[in-house]
């Protein structure tokens, strides 16, 4: 048993104290703290090191302002800022360790304070983790702040290996300021008093013993606790320590990094052992160091001890596959231990290695428990209650899981964030270390087979909610299990390939949306092509070889799986599933446009409408009146494509499609600029931007920043134009027509003439959009080239595009000023009417539609 670090009984608290607890029990760091006083950071950072003996009377004022001291509290802090000695609480004595430097665990600080300054707050608390969560650094700091709330005084006992309960005891009554229990109430009298029990893990039933004792001897008495788990006492408050906030995956931007706690106690340590800061090369690996720590303190010390000798990029090649093996030998130590002489063990406290700290607190379960959590551990990201049912099912925990995850959490294996169903996740390194134990008792097979099935109907759920009012949230609760998703559908591909394909064939729709179009078709094909899978329901086959057709529209490979929709289509006729054929024709009509084939397209939409109508299916209604309003547009009937557009925004309210609804207004923008309208068209495309960044493919969100910058470009709005063009690199047909319009307003004609002729290239158009044709009228605007209206009039002819109005009066009007009529210009001319020519090929015909 050894007693706590003795500040010198009786004494007052001085500034940096008093500045530290204030901050603390007000929720800020230091950075808030100066922001809201008006004085640097450096300058609050000095004052709590005690590196500034007098500060100036100016500064303590600001700070006593910016704390909201008043009265009593703030003549003591004045006091303390001025150097004399305020009115001292008689008998406080302090005996606790000084304040730990304590980085992103200001809240945790303040709920404690609140907590133990309550009267009617509870009498034990309890703060449980995992070895090197930061349970002593955060019960020091949070003993200090209370200090003012507590005249009888704060003293603390660090319980050593082996004490029995007289020792604890009699080690809490001393440091008390008595020599047994019974004189202790009356040296108290009703002076509230704290006493810390640090690692109580060590003698659990003899500190539980203890404690008891002394809340029933003392009633002012409080008592906070440290250890791998609760006292187990009436009324005690279990408060879980989490580690450290961690930047998600890809968040590498210096000032964001800056604000996660992990990152912010990473660098701190690191500056220890090495003078330079990260740079910004080294700014990936160091996101992606403490996300593999977990945002475990202890772990993040001993990693960050490691930069003397090594980059940070260096250090996770190295040690980001063995984080379970670090060991405490580069440590600073800190805490409890940190406040002491070395001469004591100063890392007593700590474990030898992450595994031995995961190790020790795995042996405190039993063997159900563990059973259960070499299960859980198969999930990388956070996972519902619901979850852990579905992957404990089989087990002796199937009836109620939240016993389970309740002991979990109690001995600080369980990470809970959030309050949506997906806010449980093991620590990292439980995780690590659970996964080792299951392979050593050879559960691994099991577990990942069970671990993909589960994943799989997660996804079969809530993909169907991809399309309707919910959409976003459906897509989100898939982004929040996307690592999950990835490693169920690797190990499912080699081990249960039939379970592969469920679970691929259900996330077309997701992949789009997340611009994963071609690993998704890579997914699906390969599936598809596994000769395990050959004998697959039919069904799921076509929805996967739809999903592989669909997919390519979004990545230019149309033309390779023109086949595989019409398979699709005629598979889907076969079984008699009719929305499922209605999906393969929408999908062939995309396919078909994507080719140039406009007029096969339309004849696949306006077959669609039929049927849907017939049948009452009002988003397939939607859908094929959309794609019916592009090929209006196609043929310059901007009327007609207004009409279909309104029905569309009809259908899609009545159905809850708001996806669907942005997109038909993206749509309408498009049709407002090409009537001249660029201001409207501009405003209208920002609306939809602004709802397509939850609702939207890369795709739809990609057409609609085109047709936004067209109309700014055409308005001449040159600022706002380049911004949309930094969002479409690399440059497609539609980026170089507006580089074309932004040229053309210059009055830099052949540099107009350049990006127009870039722009008139087939193979980066989008037929849909008219591009080669606009490019071509662009081009002839801003050359004399006598051959450009021939291409144009080939190129009206081929894709079944008809000039607008303005379009053929303009080149009209060229031609004419230039050398009067030409026979291209009467070719030009005619091509405002519908087009005589077939498309430029005839695709294989697909199976008619049969009567309903």
């Amino acid at each position: 048993m050894t007693l706590g670090h003795d500040r010198s009984s009786g004494s007052p608290p001085n500034l940096p104290e008093l500045l530290r607890a204030h901050r603390l029990a007000a929720g800020l760091t230091q950075a808030e703290l100066a922001t809201r006083a008006g004085i640097g950071v450096r300058t609050v950072r000095d004052l709590e090191r005690g590196h500034s003996s007098r500060p100036q009377r100016t500064t303590v004022e600001l700070l006593a302002g910016a704390l909201e001291l008043a009265g009593a509290a703030r003549s003591a802090f004045v006091a303390a800022a001025r150097g004399t000695v305020g009115p001292a609480v008689p008998g406080r004595p302090l005996h606790i360790p000084p304040p730990p430097e304590l980085i992103g665990r200001e809240r945790d600080v303040a709920e404690l304070f609140a907590l133990l300054t309550d009267p009617r707050g509870p009498r034990v608390v309890s703060l449980v983790g995992l070895a090197g969560v930061g349970k002593t650094t955060l019960a020091l700091a949070a003993s200090h702040a209370v200090a003012a709330a507590h005249p009888g005084g704060i003293a603390g006992v660090l319980v050593g290996a082996g004490s029995d309960g007289a020792d604890v005891l009699a080690a809490a009554v001393t440091v008390l300021g008595a020599a047994r229990l019974t004189e202790l109430p009356a040296r108290l009298g009703d002076r509230p008093a704290l006493l810390l029990v640090d690692a109580a893990e060590r003698a659990a039933d003899p500190v539980a013993g203890a404690v008891q004792r002394l809340i029933e001897a003392v009633p002012a008495l409080r008592v906070l606790v440290t250890g791998r788990h609760p006292v187990g006492l009436p009324g005690e408050w279990v408060r879980p320590v989490s580690p450290l906030d961690v930047p998600p995956p890809g968040d590498t931007d210096p000032a964001t990094l800056a604000g996660y706690p992990a990152v912010a106690l990473f660098t701190a340590r690191l500056a220890l052992v090495r003078r330079e800061p990260p740079s910004d090369a080294e700014l990936p690996a160091l996101a992606a160091l403490v996300r593999r720590l977990g945002g475990l303190p202890l772990a993040i010390e001993l990693m960050a001890a490691r930069g003397r000798l090594l980059d940070l990029t260096e250090l996770l090649d190295r040690y980001g596959d063995r984080v379970l093996d670090l060991d405490t030998s580069m440590a600073a130590g800190s805490g409890w231990a940190a406040g002491q002489s070395r001469g004591d063990d100063a890392r007593a406290a700590v474990a030898e290695t992450l595994r031995d700290a995961v190790a020790t607190s795995y042996r405190l379960l039993d063997d159900e428990e563990r059973a259960a959590l070499r299960r859980l551990a198969a999930f990388g990201n956070r996972w519902s209650v619901e979850l852990a049912e579905e992957m404990l099912a089989g087990t002796g925990i199937t009836a109620d899981p939240v016993p389970l995850l309740n002991r979990l959490l109690d001995l600080g294996l369980l990470s809970v964030r959030g309050t949506g169903p997906f806010r449980f996740r093991l620590l990292d390194a439980v995780r690590d270390y659970a996964a080792e134990q299951a392979s050593g008792a050879g559960e691994g097979t099991v577990i990942g087979r069970r671990h993909a099935r589960v994943v799989t109907r997660l996804v079969e759920r809530t993909a169907p909610g991809l399309v309707g009012p919910g959409a976003a949230a459906a897509a989100h609760r898939l982004d929040e299990v996307t690592g999950d998703i990835s490693s169920a559908l690797a190990y499912a591909a080699v081990d249960d390939p039939l379970t592969a394909l469920r679970l691929a064939a259900s996330l077309p729709r997701w992949w789009r949306l997340r611009g994963r179009d071609v690993p998704g078709r890579q997914w699906l094909l390969r599936l598809l092509a596994d000769p395990r899978t050959a004998d697959a329901d039919p069904a799921l086959r076509a929805w996967a070889s739809l999903g592989v057709a669909s997919l390519a529209a979004e990545h230019g490979a149309a033309d390779a799986e023109l086949p595989r929709a019409r398979a699709a289509v005629a598979a889907f006729r076969e079984l008699g599933d009719v929305p499922g054929e209605l999906a393969a024709r929408t999908v062939l009509g995309a396919l078909l446009t994507g080719t140039g084939h406009a007029d096969r397209a339309r004849e696949q939409a306006t077959a669609v409408l039929a049927v849907a109508t017939e049948a009452g299916l009002v988003r397939q209604m939607a859908v094929a009146q959309h794609h019916l309003a592009w090929h209006e547009i196609r043929v310059a009937d901007l009327t007609a494509a207004r009409r279909r557009l309104a029905v569309v925004d009809r259908l899609g309210g009545q159905v809850g499609e708001e996806c669907l609804r942005m997109l038909a207004r993206g749509t309408v923008a498009e049709v407002l600029r090409l009537e001249g309208r660029y201001a409207d068209a501009a405003g209208e495309a920002r609306r939809v931007l602004t709802s397509l960044a939850d609702l939207g493919t890369p795709r739809h969100r990609r057409r609609v920043l085109g047709t936004l910058g067209l109309a700014l470009a055409q308005r001449g709005q040159q600022a706002e134009a380049a911004e949309v063009l930094a969002e479409l690199r690399p440059l497609d047909g539609t980026g170089a027509l507006v580089e074309g319009h932004l040229a053309l307003h210059r009055g830099d004609r052949e540099v107009a003439a350049e990006w127009f002729a870039a722009a008139s290239d087939p193979a980066g158009a989008d037929p849909a959009r008219r591009t080669v044709v606009e490019a071509l009228v662009g081009l002839a605007a801003s050359t004399s080239d006598p051959t450009v209206l021939g291409r144009l009039d080939r190129a009206c002819r081929e894709a079944g595009v008809r000039l607008l109005p303005q379009e053929a009066e303009l080149l009209y009007a060229l031609s004419t000023a230039r050398s009067g009529p030409s026979e291209d210009m009467e070719e030009v001319a005619r091509a405002r009417k519908p087009p005589l020519a077939t498309p430029r090929s005839s695709p294989a015909p697909v199976p008619p539609l049969r009567p309903r």
